[in-house]
């Protein structure tokens, strides 16, 4: 069922943020392809002869790549537009496919994952860009979760295809996903705001027509057109993006919420999704809990997207904080008396690994989950917007990177109830510190936004 606000009928901003989102669903594949088959090429020794170790770097080198471009793509946004560099990132997506397709190489490997990360650095640039821009306040409040939403179904979908098939034709078949992306949205608009901040008025109004599906867009567009050309007019060199009050408020907000996605332990969960079940020896084979897993997750993001619009952002972060604590340090207690408390029977409990992570997964789904990446596209003002999101980009890199190693480390050192402790621990100071440093955007247009921004 499409919304329809006022006047409005909002099918086109719909379809062109689902369509965009498709380069999400591909970076979702690709983040959480070492699940199902780190494990598989790591016993392959015949094609790919790789020990644990050299597998190890395979779930971060594609967010190196991602951090190594992004000073390379940030101003790309603006410069020729949300729509073809978000198109761009297509190319990149497709090498990783066809790479992994016909080498087995250790290195040609690690390249694959590396070039991916050029296709994460245009698609972080463009999508918030596009998705906050093209949409209503209302219709970016559901939607604008398609971002993360596509990226769990890709991350599902891997993990069903990468159980039962190889990775030749798990290639295959993902290869498919960014040619069908790149012809599909080379149809769509791009942004009225890009067009206006080039002074091509004419074009931002027939970009409006389309997302509107209305002729008489007058008086929007001149609101618009005040709005962009007013944030325009502010200075938008880095320096003012720590030292103007309005810019500084809300680069703290954006890098707190990213940084506390990390922490959460979610994404590091979605690499090792198959290694935490193995490791756990429940009674479901660790492929199955994969899919169950991310297959939840895809769903519940969906759900919660309506439901974290009805409750508030900041509320729902809050909560969401807090809940998932409880559920990771039940999770990091289960693991030390399974591994240091021999002496306790946890064989009628084998289910509770599973059952936790499934708990978490609810907990995390209306708040920590999206929150942080729809409100990226929400935060900044135009003057400033493509070199914010790159700089809170490469904070989410540069952590992914140092939570995965760290996750590692402390597996291998203490054991699997360590990062659980850890994790556990950030969400309860990120609920706290909420409060201070996230502003509510919920039913906010952008410019209202700004001016909340300065005023408080």
């Amino acid at each position: 069922m499409f919304l329809k606000v006022g006047t409005y009928r909002n099918e086109a901003q719909i379809v062109a943020i689902v369509i965009g989102s498709l380069a999400s669903f591909t970076s979702g594949m690709v983040l959480a392809w070492p699940s199902p088959f780190i494990p598989k090429i790591v016993t392959d020794k015949e094609n790919y002869n790789l020990t644990h170790k050299e597998a190890s770097y395979i779930p971060i080198l594609n967010t190196v790549g991602l951090l190594i471009s992004l000073p390379f793509t940030l101003l790309l946004p603006d410069r020729f537009g949300r729509k073809p560099t978000l198109l761009f990132s297509g190319v990149p997506f497709a090498a990783c496919w066809i790479l992994k397709y016909f080498f087995t190489n250790l290195y040609v490997l690690y390249f694959a994952r590396f070039v991916a990360g050029l296709g994460d650095a245009l698609l972080l640039s463009s999508l918030p860009l596009y998705i906050g821009e093209v949409a209503i306040p209302e219709v970016r409040g559901v939607w604008g979760n398609s971002l993360i939403v596509s990226g769990y179904l890709g991350q599902f979908l891997m993990n069903i295809v990468g159980s039962y098939l190889s990775v030749k034709d798990t290639s295959l078949i993902c290869l498919s996903v960014p040619i069908v992306f790149v012809i599909s949205f080379s149809f769509m608009p791009e942004s009225p705001y890009f067009y206006i901040m080039k002074g091509k008025y004419e074009e931002a109004k027939t970009s409006l027509r389309k997302f509107r599906l209305k002729e008489n867009i007058d008086d929007e567009f001149l609101t618009l057109k005040s709005d962009v050309q007013r944030q325009m007019s502010e200075s938008g060199t880095i320096k003012d993006l720590f030292f103007i009050k309005s810019n500084r408020r809300a680069l703290v907000a954006g890098l707190f919420m990213r940084i506390s996605q990390m922490l959460s332990g979610l994404f590091v969960f979605i690499s090792y999704t198959q290694f935490i079940f193995l490791k756990a020896g429940g009674n479901v084979d660790p492929s199955v809990s994969a899919i169950i897993y991310t297959g939840l997750a895809a769903t519940l993001f969906l759900v919660a997207s309506v439901f974290a619009e009805k409750l508030g952002r900041k509320k729902s972060l809050s909560i969401s904080l807090v809940l998932s604590a409880v559920v990771l340090l039940l999770e990091g207690f289960y693991f030390y008396v399974d591994q240091y408390i021999k002496e306790i029977d946890l064989s009628n409990l084998k289910w509770f690994p599973l059952a936790g992570m499934l708990v978490f997964l609810i907990f995390v789904s209306f708040g920590v989950a999206i929150i942080p990446t729809l409100m990226l596209s929400e935060l900044f003002s135009a003057s400033i917007k493509a070199k914010a999101v790159s700089i809170v980009m490469a904070a989410y890199a540069i952590s992914y990177v140092l939570m995965n190693t760290l996750f590692y480390q402390l597996t291998s050192s203490l054991g699997l109830c360590a990062p659980f402790f850890v994790f556990g621990i950030c969400n309860i100071v990120s609920a706290f510190l909420v409060g201070i440093l996230v502003p509510e955007t919920k039913g906010k247009t952008l410019e209202d936004i700004q001016q909340d921004l300065k005023s408080n």
